[in-house]
């Protein structure tokens, strides 16, 4: 599937917004991301946050709950074309900032800061899918499952981005090109390695299939976030957390060997 000029439908616009949004409640404040390892993130202010978030993404999904409920009939083709249009909107930090928000940190250690953090995002959008099952209005199925995929989609997608930054190993290409080929990064769980537009997501190429496929199996896991009262929200926050910090393991043990200094920035190694 290439990517496409029609942009993200009112589902996929309020996954962007949850992108953000569940990225501020990790963090603990509303401002740039990447707090140090080992800040603690006050509860009742990450309470809030999930509730903010949770109250956001339904509002949406109850909006965009026929549209998404006869998109979702197409299964993983309408989903992987939404992702491909999400990506190039993603909130992805530069070297540049990844440096100026963690000073004299090494690639390795703002990869872990970046792996913790997004885990930390993720199950926050989990916990806030779950806390659906409480509210008087539930939304449709379809509409829940497919936020709830794409807002977590968005967040993996954009730490993939970000890990290759962090290790001085943008993928090549404009704005487009790069998001398209950390989509196939994300679908295939290993760094980028291809020339300018050489990644090509054609619709029924095997990368293509096996995106579809990715995306029919988290669209599978996010429908643990809508158990019973709070157990959805439980099972939802912990299933997030593990499987993006296993994704952020994969792909950081991936670039780390193919860097050629994990413990210092690009330009700070010697000639």
């Amino acid at each position: 599937m290439e990517p496409t000029a029609s942009g993200p439908d009112e589902v996929t616009e309020a996954a962007l917004e949850a992108v953000a949004e569940a990225g501020q409640i990790a963090t603990g404040q509303g401002g740039a991301e990447g707090p140090l390892p080992g800040r603690v993130i006050p509860g009742a202010a990450r309470f809030r946050g999930i509730r903010r978030l949770g109250s956001a993404m339904s509002a949406s999904a109850r909006r965009g709950a026929r549209v998404t409920g006869r998109n979702m009939g197409a299964g993983g083709r309408w989903l992987s074309g939404q992702v491909l249009a999400m990506a190039p909107r993603l909130p992805v930090r530069d070297q540049a900032t990844l440096r100026a928000q963690f000073p004299g940190r090494s690639p390795d250690e703002r990869a872990s800061a970046l792996v913790d953090g997004a885990g930390r995002a993720t199950a926050a959008v989990g916990a806030a899918v779950g806390a659906w099952a409480v509210l008087p209005f539930v939304p449709a199925m379809g509409a829940e499952i497919a936020t709830e995929t794409l807002a977590v989609v968005g967040i993996e997608i954009k730490l993939v981005a970000e890990l290759h930054e962090a290790y001085g190993m943008r993928a090549p290409g404009n704005l487009i090109e790069r998001m398209t080929a950390y989509v196939g990064s994300w679908a295939r769980r290993r760094g980028v390695s291809v020339a300018p537009g050489g990644l090509v997501l054609a619709a029924g190429s095997p990368l293509a299939r096996l995106l579809q496929r990715r995306l029919a199996a988290r669209a599978g896991r996010s429908a643990f976030s809508l158990g019973p009262l709070l157990t959805g929200a439980a099972a939802g926050a912990l299933i997030n957390r593990h499987e993006t910090r296993k994704l952020g393991r994969i792909i950081t043990d991936d670039l780390r060997q193919r860097s050629p200094s994990p413990q210092r920035w690009p330009d700070e190694i010697e000639p």
